[in-house]
């Protein structure tokens, strides 16, 4: 992550500014929040997440589910939103995902989601904003 370019940049002491303690700790750090504690995990209504960092629309309400782990998930993300890489933290070997415009660590992606993708994005949700259609 930190060592490509992306859209939207800022240094560390306007990433501080601009985010909460917590979501500078999820996003910049790579951090996780508590399972269950973002109001996010109960949103149902139609609209999109989006990147608390930069605004970039990364998941779409219709493609939300509830997976029991405690965290927003989703099937698919919005085309060209998010980019993964190799996260080998805590002993395990998992897909990190991050926004694909300003580079924050968002959560990780699993092969044990629902059909049609078998995919659960499974999403800090202090990571996101939600705009209601």
């Amino acid at each position: 992550m930190l060592d490509k370019a992306y859209p939207v940049t800022h240094s560390d002491a306007e990433w501080r500014r601009l985010l909460t303690p917590e979501q500078y700790y999820v996003m910049r750090g790579h951090g996780t929040e508590m399972p269950g504690s973002c109001a996010l995990l109960h949103e149902k209504r139609p609209g999109r997440f989006t990147c608390a960092g930069c605004g970039q629309p990364l998941f779409e309400s219709k493609l939300k589910f509830e997976s029991g782990t405690g965290w927003p998930s989703f099937n698919d993300p919005v085309e060209g939103a998010v980019e993964t890489s190799v996260d080998r933290s805590h002993g395990m070997i998992r897909t990190e995902v991050h926004c694909a415009t300003c580079g924050s660590h968002l959560g990780h992606v699993f092969n044990d989601g629902p059909p049609p993708t078998g995919l659960r994005y499974c999403i800090n949700g202090v990571a996101m904003n939600f705009k209601a259609e």
